[in-house]
């Protein structure tokens, strides 16, 4: 397939509500879409790097200039997908910045051939059951208020975000007020050290699905040690950014489940590598999410709807995170999104609400 053309586009998308991790809050997301255009068909991706880099060390800014300068150079003048990965390898990191582009290009070449996305990763169902992450909050009421709202809207599983002094109280008042049958999960985002693992004991009490990357990303090493220490099964996210990355953390016992984000570990097809080998080593998996609008849901939810995904993720309706989204918005029945099932990832942006959130678009002849 050849690519004549790719556009790539920043766009502001206020949250409907703050959005408070450990490492700090968000209430905007400034994204950037990257469009490949081919005789046949276009495909869009979304980069899911933040403002700041302060979930990873890739930030917006860094991801369109190395996109610009040195991906988009180094791609062949008739790319297939799957050769992607491989043409830009010589380029060391920035998984966020590859991933946008592999998934443009595999959104126009599916796209091209009328195929969907859950069909070409292997999808098993046509609806996935959804999670709901709740951020850090400025009291318990307010942070039981949030939850039960979400529970309302029928979300199957709660995941909390944590942090030292947010952690025992918020989650021992979650637990009590809306009991044992919910199921429970937490996110530290690396905001702990070994030190801490008495107190991480302590949400053992809780009954938890997991504690999702309670020590630093590059630590497999303690997360193995503090793995032995809790009955709490600890998942790995900014940990994992490969395969390799997850056979290693399997092997020295770091964690038992994990959480797989495409972008995290540079592309839905390395995203399925990653279900594959923990679906053949008896780890559960489930689809993390980095508050992606509808197009990037949309293909979150069809890599979801894979086998090995046996945990509910953070696939949430787009009313979660944005008042009006740029694709038809996802809507939650009973709990569950559907997975798009037309040709690539099966949405597409609505054009007048892409304009009017559009802050600067830049268009590269190839």
């Amino acid at each position: 397939m050849k690519i004549t053309g790719v556009e790539l586009r920043r766009i502001a998308m206020p949250l409907v509500s703050p959005f408070r991790t450990s490492f700090g809050t968000e209430t905007a997301r400034d994204v950037l879409l990257v469009r490949v255009v081919t005789p046949e068909a276009e495909g869009w991706g979304e980069c899911v790097a933040m403002s700041e880099p302060l979930y990873s060390s890739e930030y917006v800014d860094g991801a369109a200039e190395v996109i610009r300068r040195f991906l988009l150079p180094a791609l062949p003048q008739n790319v297939d997908a799957n050769q992607v990965a491989r043409a830009l390898e010589p380029i060391k990191g920035h998984r966020m910045a590859k991933a946008a582009v592999e998934t443009a290009i595999l959104d126009a070449q599916l796209r091209a051939a009328g195929e969907s996305f859950g069909r070409f990763l292997g999808a098993s169902k046509t609806r996935v059951p959804c999670g709901v992450s709740v951020g850090i909050m400025d009291s318990i009421p307010q942070l039981l208020d949030a939850v039960a709202g979400y529970i309302d809207e029928g979300y199957v599983r709660i995941k909390l975000k944590i942090q030292p002094g947010w952690d025992v109280e918020p989650v021992r008042a979650v637990r009590e007020r809306f009991g044992d049958d919910l199921l429970l999960q937490v996110d530290a985002n690396a905001a702990y050290a070994l030190s801490d693992a008495p107190r991480l004991a302590r949400l053992d009490a809780f009954d938890l699905l997991l504690i999702e990357q309670p020590l630093a990303n590059d630590d497999l090493v303690q997360h193995a040690r503090l793995a032995q220490r809790l009955r709490t099964p600890i998942c790995l996210d900014e940990s994992i950014e490969s395969a390799e990355h997850a056979a290693a953390a399997i092997a020295l016992g770091s964690c038992s489940i994990v959480n797989i984000k495409p972008g995290r570990v540079g592309g839905y097809l390395e995203a399925r590598r990653i279900h594959d080998l923990c679906r053949a080593n008896g780890v559960a998996v489930w689809c993390g999410g980095m508050l992606e609008t509808g197009l990037g849901r949309a293909a979150n939810v069809a890599l979801a709807a894979l086998p090995g995904f046996t945990l509910p993720g953070d696939t949430s309706g787009s009313r979660r995170y944005f008042a009006t989204d740029i694709t038809e918005p996802f809507e939650l029945v009973d709990g569950h999104l559907e997975v798009p099932a037309g040709p690539g990832l099966g949405v597409e942006p609505i054009q007048d609400v892409l304009d009017e959130v559009t802050t600067s678009a830049e268009w590269i002849t190839l």
